[in-house]
């Protein structure tokens, strides 16, 4: 893939994964991207999934067209952008490594090697020209690992973004940008939303025409659009109108109390419901979706004096992100002493900017009259 005369892609698709970092559900794969920039110098921008190696290697070598590399530019040292540098450097021993301090201790404990003798240490505004092309280092501390750096290229105006921008899915998925971008943003980097503004602070000084992510595609067009729905998520601002109501249920009253609820808010005029059952639903979804809309509703059981585990997960998947500036209502189900009310409001005490409806739906075993009364008040509240 060309991404400019100079600029040529070599990364990879992955279809073989399953389940990412351990934990997401890709069903689309992932992209392992890496770029090379062709100049007087030639810089080669990260790696790959040491799985890919040898096929990142023949892109690389496809590219060069017989030349070799003067330097390779490691911006975030997690192993599926930065496994093959110790195959690359016994491959090409005359490039350098260019890299953030951090990033070469790393590179240590992951390979034994610091690589000293080929080491090129760079911190923020630091420069490397490679002729026509100068590479500009943006410290990104926190985005979402210590060492990470972002490249500005100044004569092809790109970012070179490091996992900023980036998505679920292989490059040949067909699938909407922003979905898997939001998700892939709120389980990966929500929880470092001060150090992702503080970025933006600085690529907002940059003439931007390009944005190259380590994952998912490069982006050229309309890039005011990303860069607003980055500030949203980073600032954890609203991005949609909405209410989502998750749910565990045990024998389905529960269930059957946040289904009316959704039947009530549609019928109040509420723009957009989204319903997710946390035993069953994917947890990323549901993560994803209860930071793009501004009200949430958390309809569980009682269980052993708690809450149940599902929903407890859920809950610290959101508070382990900062979850914040949200309305959040609760419906609460007991057969004999409901607790999940009480519990709830405390998993998120330390939360920032968090208001509680002021409708509690009590269910006692099944709903009746009067559960049936609080919900159509709590509807009418969120609506």
């Amino acid at each position: 893939m060309e991404i400019s005369n100079d600029i040529k892609y070599i990364g990879v698709n992955d279809h073989e994964i399953d389940l990412f970092e351990g934990m997401y559900d890709v069903p689309n794969g992932m992209a392992y991207n890496s770029y090379v920039i062709l100049d007087e110098k030639i810089a080669v921008m990260d790696t790959v999934d040491a799985h890919f190696g040898d096929e990142w290697l023949g892109n690389l070598k496809s590219v060069l067209g017989g030349k070799t590399p003067d330097y390779l530019v490691i911006q975030h040292m997690e192993p599926d952008h930065s496994a093959n540098i110790k195959v690359f450097a016994e491959k090409y021993p005359n490039a350098k490594i260019v890299a953030s301090a951090k990033a070469f201790v790393m590179m240590a404990q992951f390979f034994g090697n610091d690589f000293a003798d080929k080491q090129v240490v760079v911190g923020e505004n630091d420069t490397l020209p490679l002729g026509k092309h100068t590479l500009t280092f943006i410290t990104a501390p926190m985005v979402h690992w210590p060492e990470v750096i972002m490249t500005y290229d100044n004569a092809d105006k790109a970012l070179f973004s490091a996992d900023g921008f980036g998505k679920f899915g292989a490059l040949d998925a067909d699938e909407d940008w922003a979905c898997e971008a939001r998700r892939y943003y709120f389980g990966i980097v929500g929880k470092y939303g001060a150090q992702v503004q503080s970025v933006l602070k600085k690529a907002a000084g940059l003439d931007i025409q390009k944005i190259l992510p380590l994952h998912g595609p490069v982006l050229t067009e309309n890039l005011g659009y990303y860069l607003n729905l980055y500030n949203i998520w980073s600032s954890y601002g609203v991005e949609s109108e909405g209410v989502v109501i998750a749910y565990t249920s045990v024998y389905g009253n529960t269930k059957k109390a946040a289904l009316l609820l959704e039947e009530k808010l549609k019928e109040n005029g509420c723009p957009k419901v989204a319903v997710t059952d946390l035993a069953r639903d994917d947890m990323a979804e549901a993560v994803e979706d209860a930071f793009r809309y501004g009200k949430l509703v958390l309809a569980t059981t009682t269980y052993n004096a708690e809450i149940f585990p599902f929903m407890r997960d859920f809950i610290l998947h959101l508070t382990e992100r900062n979850y914040q500036n949200r309305t959040i209502g609760i419906i609460e189900n007991g057969s004999w002493a409901p607790t999940a009310a009480k519990v709830i409001k405390g998993l998120f005490e330390k939360s920032k900017n968090i208001t509680f409806t002021d409708t509690t739906v009590t269910v006692k075993s099944a709903l009746n009259a009067e559960s049936t009364a609080q919900i159509d008040a709590l509807a009418k509240e969120l609506a």
